[in-house]
């Protein structure tokens, strides 16, 4: 995992991918790069799927699991956006991102116990996240800003801790669920997924679209790219910084809410269902550069497959052994990511 560059806020990954650099400092050439590095992760996932099928000598095995893969992967990269968001401008590792989803978990849990269809709940999940994230940024994280990055971790893992021990107290440890009414199984190319899981991937996608155009087509999105390239050169061309940093926290923690919403009817519902997704979360992030939106999306479809295909390689093993595999083999051979840039 590589530190920011220069000021400590043009991530790792932030400028090869059209994420939170402006498109006009990308040259021809980066483009090219990034083309390749596009083609051998896509190869190496054939060269994957290709041995998979070897191992366990059955087509329908293997595209089952390339079903699963691709569809919980959209999630996951949802999930690494707004992590990677948060990174690339505030330069904040925030621990407290997998607890953010657990509270939207929760949140659709009683909006669909009220009557509401789970992914209608989308609509109030993601204004609460984004008014929350904006609230724990200029009330908490904001004193925080320049400081050590330990008080910054700290500080997050506080409210990580505080998040969690609060569900478990108003709600209690029993597990809870979310049924998709009318959810079935649908035929994909041979292999079976349930209608709930590709409506998380869907949704996913779109979000994860609107989130790049919003990055690259409005202006705010070019104020915050302008943030995360250089904050001081942004204060100077009057951007308010502050107002940047809390609206782009709150945009990360809108997309861990609406990654808890999409995901609700696939997971039990617990106080520390955030942690694991907390974790891949931030395998995602590495793996495709840290600060690197686009880069995230890619990362989370690679380590949705790993995770699936690695029970064919691995069986009986936990499907977290294969994505940590992948991730110490990039750490090794590619520390800033996959689609990072060396600082």
């Amino acid at each position: 995992m590589t530190s920011p560059a220069d000021q400590g806020h043009v991530a790792a990954g932030g400028g090869d991918v059209a994420t939170l650099e402006p498109d006009e400092v990308r040259a021809p050439a980066g483009h090219a790069v990034q083309w390749r590095r596009y083609a051998l992760v896509g190869a190496l996932v054939v060269l994957a799927v290709a041995l998979a099928y070897v191992r366990s000598g059955s087509g329908v095995v293997v595209v089952q699991a390339v079903a699963t893969g691709v569809l919980i992967g959209g999630v996951y990269g949802l999930i690494a956006m707004g992590l990677t968001l948060i990174f690339g401008v505030l330069d904040i590792v925030n621990f407290a991102h997998g607890s953010f989803l657990a509270l939207a978990l929760f949140l659709t849990f009683g909006l669909t116990q009220a009557g509401l269809h789970p992914y209608l709940a989308l609509a109030a999940s993601v204004p609460a996240m984004f008014l929350l994230g904006v609230l724990v940024q200029r009330g908490i994280l904001a004193g925080a800003m320049g400081k050590p990055l330990e008080n910054q971790l700290l500080i997050t893992l506080g409210i990580s801790l505080i998040a969690e021990n609060a569900l478990l107290l108003f709600f209690g440890a029993n597990p809870r669920s979310v049924s998709l009414p009318g959810d079935r199984g649908v035929q994909i190319l041979g292999a079976v997924a349930n209608l709930s899981r590709i409506l998380a991937f869907v949704g996913a996608l779109l979000l994860a679209g609107l989130l790049y155009l919003l990055l690259q087509r409005t202006r705010l999105g070019t104020a915050i790219r302008a943030v995360a390239a250089n904050d001081t050169g942004a204060q100077l061309v009057g951007i308010d910084t502050r107002v940047i940093y809390a609206v782009t926290f709150a945009l990360g923690t809108a997309c861990a809410g609406a990654a808890g919403t999409l995901v609700a009817p696939l997971v039990t519902i617990e106080p520390t269902t955030g942690a694991l997704f907390n974790i891949v979360a931030f395998v995602v992030v590495v793996l495709g550069g840290m600060g690197n939106v686009v880069g995230a999306l890619v990362g989370g479809l690679v380590i949705g497959l790993a995770e699936q295909l690695g029970g064919i390689y691995l069986p009986g093993q936990s499907p977290l052994l294969s994505v940590f595999i992948v991730f110490v083999l990039v750490l090794f051979l590619r520390p800033q990511g996959l689609f990072g840039r060396s600082a």
